[in-house]
């Protein structure tokens, strides 16, 4: 091995410094990436130049965009098959790794990466498989599965990536690991990633990597303590509604939000204008003399709302900023440090607050192993909080008014509307009230789907135990075997009227009984992907090819749209509400569905058969396929 190597925490380099190419220069600018991060200055070059790497570096400083950068510079498009091989300890470790391969080929036009992981169905990774993938992220167990039947094809692979080791050591994988190592190309690059090196890790460096360059990140993050960070669990409120709550009930002096993309934080900056907020955005679009000039806005007073990118935030010193938000989880825990530290200036305490889905909590972890400080799960403002902070807002505006003097004029103008139109004075202060608020309501209306709370008051395992098909005898009551009576030919599932609770519709999914789907799946589907809380679904009912389901009413456009995608059983959800046309795209009529059983019917008639161990009537040799033998 080479000399390890300690990098310094400011790599003095530009992504446009690295020989990446343009595809991937785009990708990365277009969310906002400008400079690498020490793991990955220290990487690239080597992953670039076909090097064997031995990486040590915690989870949440980058490593992921370190190796797949490189990856995707060296992919040979024309190649339809394997060139990469990514192990990683967990499935939801390499779906995170699987989305980011493909954000980073997002101008490579035709890449394909296929996550292959334990619980889910072979059908989807077989036929991805055969019709072609360049890069695969895996974990150990299932990886192997596709070697051993055949079905995952390694001879164009280049490089074999092992992410988190010294995770896939502690979780028991490491022989499968070995196994897999094994079976490798002989000529391939490898790099190895662990935020630990113990012995065992160290041994299969030295085994099956050759010679490989050692990369060393010191944990170094950490926030400063006047610095309180919360977290809250997007469930099936919508952002953009929570952020208001937070907005209107959470005191703030100045606040800068962070988002992804730059159309992110235009189009957020945008809605938090039409709901009344001062806000503006600031990303690498804005010109230099727009971006100053807002930043001045911001310091003085004129806006209190920063809508950001990482990249236009750098080097922000604003010291009234008391909040930072993260609209958006960061890729690494470097730039959340970056985020949160535009906030607690000049000894001032500040406030973090970081909005997270149910699938981004491994990063929650990392940022608080990065950090070293917890980060503590939030209330979020209930409406009746919020009406409350609306209502002394406004009670304080009309006391500052009547404070500041200059009413006489008005005063004589109620007076005379008072006596000439025979209207009380406190009828005429009603209506004022209701003309300065403008279309803008004083109080919040509660989204439908929290209207009755106890209506939502199950989870994941309620629903299962709820809907699950009984077992046919409970374990003392089970009879002795005799000779099976012929079964009943059992009746298709009739759908009976359904009247949703208060609050909730009836929703149609494309996906049932003959898919083999359990409501489990239905309920951990749409909690975990959609990010709508298990407690707001309802009653499922699932028939042969389609499941009913009750969900709030009033579901924003994007959550539905998202959760047409969403997949469960192996097949798409494509949700329509109830009494609508099914979304039938993409089924294919009469196929049998993966998983499902075969249907009973008439069996073949294959003509006048033997009995049963008689033997066959010799019928004379037939002719040999090229003619006949010579004597």
């Amino acid at each position: 091995m080479t000399d390890p190597t300690n990098v310094a925490p400011n790599a003095p380099l530009l992504f446009r410094d690295l020989d990446l190419g343009e595809p991937l220069l785009k990708a990365l600018s277009d969310v906002g990436y400008e400079s690498p991060s020490p793991i990955q200055a220290a990487t690239i070059p080597h992953l670039l130049a076909g090097k064997d790497v031995l990486g040590q570096a915690q989870t949440g400083t980058g490593k992921t965009a370190a190796f797949a950068l490189p990856l995707l510079a060296r992919l040979d498009p024309a190649v339809n098959s394997p060139q990469a091989l990514v192990l990683c300890p967990t499935r939801e470790l390499g779906i995170q790794v699987a989305e980011a391969f493909q954000k980073y080929a997002a101008h490579l036009p035709g890449f394909r990466v296929l996550p292959i992981y334990g619980g889910q169905g072979y059908g989807p990774q077989l036929q991805a498989l055969r019709r072609g993938v360049h890069v695969v992220v895996g974990t150990p167990g299932r990886i192997i599965d596709h070697l051993d039947k055949g079905s995952l094809d390694l001879s164009h692979l280049r490089t074999l990536v092992l992410d988190e080791a010294d995770e896939m050591l502690r979780m028991g994988f490491i022989d499968d690991v070995e196994a897999i190592l094994k079976k490798m190309p002989a000529v391939r690059q490898t790099a190895l990633f662990s935020a630990t090196m113990p012995h065992a890790i160290r041994r299969i460096a030295q085994t099956y990597l050759k010679d490989p360059v050692e990369v060393t990140i010191e944990a170094k993050t950490r926030t400063a303590d006047n610095i309180r960070q919360r977290s809250w669990e997007v469930s099936g409120l919508h952002k953009l509604d929570a952020l208001t709550r937070i907005l209107e009930a959470e005191p703030f002096d100045a606040m800068i939000i962070f988002a992804r993309t730059k159309q992110a934080t235009d189009e957020l900056a945008e809605k938090l204008q039409a709901r009344g907020f001062s806000a503006a955005a600031i990303n690498g679009d804005v010109a230099q003399a727009q971006r100053e000039r807002t930043i001045e806005q911001l310091k003085t007073g004129k806006i209190d709302i920063l809508v950001a990118t990482d990249v236009a935030a750098r080097g922000l010193d604003v010291d009234r900023i008391s909040h930072v938000v993260n609209y958006d989880v960061p890729y690494d825990t470097e730039s959340y440090v970056h985020r949160i530290g535009r906030t607690g200036r000049a000894g001032r305490s500040g406030e973090a607050i970081l909005f997270i889905a149910p699938r981004e909590r491994s990063m929650l972890r990392a940022i608080e192993r990065a950090t070293r400080q917890p980060i503590t799960p939030m209330e979020l403002p209930t409406v009746a909080a919020v009406n409350d902070v609306r209502i002394a807002k406004f009670k304080q505006q009309i006391t500052d008014t009547l404070a500041s003097g200059e009413l006489a004029e008005f005063r004589k103008l109620i007076e005379d509307y008072e006596r000439e139109m025979n209207v009380p004075a406190i009828e005429i202060a009603t209506a004022l009230a209701k003309l300065a608020r403008g279309d803008v309501p004083l109080l919040m209306e509660p989204p439908k789907f929290e209207a009755k709370k106890r209506a939502f008051d199950r989870d994941v395992q309620a629903a299962t135990d709820k809907f699950a098909k009984p077992s046919r005898f409970e374990r003392g009551d089970r009879p002795e075997r005799g000779e099976r009576p012929e079964r009943p030919a059992f009746p298709k599932k009739v759908r009976e009227p359904r009247t949703p609770d208060e609050g909730k519709a009836t929703f149609r999914i494309e996906v049932g009984y003959d898919h083999g789907v359990k409501p489990g799946n239905i309920v951990g589907a749409i909690a975990n992907e959609a990010g709508l809380d298990a407690k707001h679904i309802g009653r499922i009912e699932i028939f042969e090819d389609h499941t009913l389901l009750d969900l709030p009413d009033g579901m924003p456009p994007d959550v539905m749209a998202h959760l047409k995608t969403v997949w469960c059983a192996g097949q798409q959800l494509r949700i329509t509400r109830d009494g609508e046309a099914p979304d039938t795209a993409g089924k294919v009529p009469g196929k049998k569905p993966f998983g499902g059983k075969k249907p009973f019917g008439p069996k073949k008639d294959f003509g006048d058969r033997k009995p049963f161990g008689a033997k066959k009537p010799f019928a004379g040799k037939k002719p040999h396929r090229k003619g006949p033998r010579p004597e």
